[in-house]
């Protein structure tokens, strides 16, 4: 996989949105366990290019090769795991309201019920960890769940995330940025706040053109 045109620009509408959905399975495998020996050789064999975007897979890809996965699954723990609790709690309730199990969890729990997702068995953190919408935008991007339900089309999908996401994942990556264990985890939260940024900047143009083709019908 290369960095060199994620999120940016593609031939095509499929191509993009296959894009997208590799970016967040990406955020997503990595924000929900460890990565192994085989996904550290993987995301060292990443490639970059100019971008922001393209610069930050560049700094994963040196992370990646030069870390022991010992040393990234300790780091992992620290975070979100720990004695009692991690460094940080990486769910929307607890950064919308400062509680988990809040009212975030259940509005994300009413949109993923209409959209006909259940939690797969065996996985026992509540939906709204970043990792879990995640692995859902990843989803929405390749039109696997009915997007409709919750909108229009696309819009659909940008009010999902607009609801979800939007409001915290920002501020979350900023804060695994600077953590005390965050040592392979800080290129994480850079390659995770510049594609959130495209996202919304790409949510907003998409906004945009459909306002302005529906004044100018």
């Amino acid at each position: 996989m290369s960095a060199a045109s994620m999120a940016q620009t593609a031939p095509n509408r499929s191509e993009y949105e296959e894009l997208r959905a590799q970016q967040w399975r990406l955020i997503s495998t990595l924000l929900a366990r460890a990565p192994d020996n085989e996904m550290l050789d993987t995301l060292a064999g990443l490639t970059g290019d100019e971008t922001a975007l393209g610069q930050a897979y560049g700094a994963l890809a040196n992370a990646a090769a030069t870390v022991e996965s010992d040393t990234v699954a300790q780091d992992f723990f620290e975070l979100f795991v720990g004695v009692g609790r991690g460094e940080l709690l990486p769910y929307a309730s607890f950064y919308l309201t400062g509680f988990l199990n809040e009212r975030p969890l259940a509005d994300l729990r009413r949109d993923l019920h209409l959209m006909g997702i259940e939690r797969a068995q065996g996985r026992f953190e509540p939906e709204d960890h970043i990792a879990s919408i995640a692995e859902v935008m990843a989803g929405l991007a390749l039109g696997d769940f009915d997007a409709g339900v919750l909108g229009c089309g696309a819009a659909g999908e940008a009010g999902f995330f607009a609801r979800h996401l939007q409001p915290w994942a920002a501020q979350f990556f900023d804060d695994l940025a600077v953590a005390p264990s965050a040592e392979f985890y800080r290129t994480v939260a850079e390659v995770g706040r510049i594609f959130i940024d495209i996202e919304i900047r790409a949510f907003a143009l998409e906004a945009n053109a459909h306002r302005g083709a529906v004044s100018g019908s």
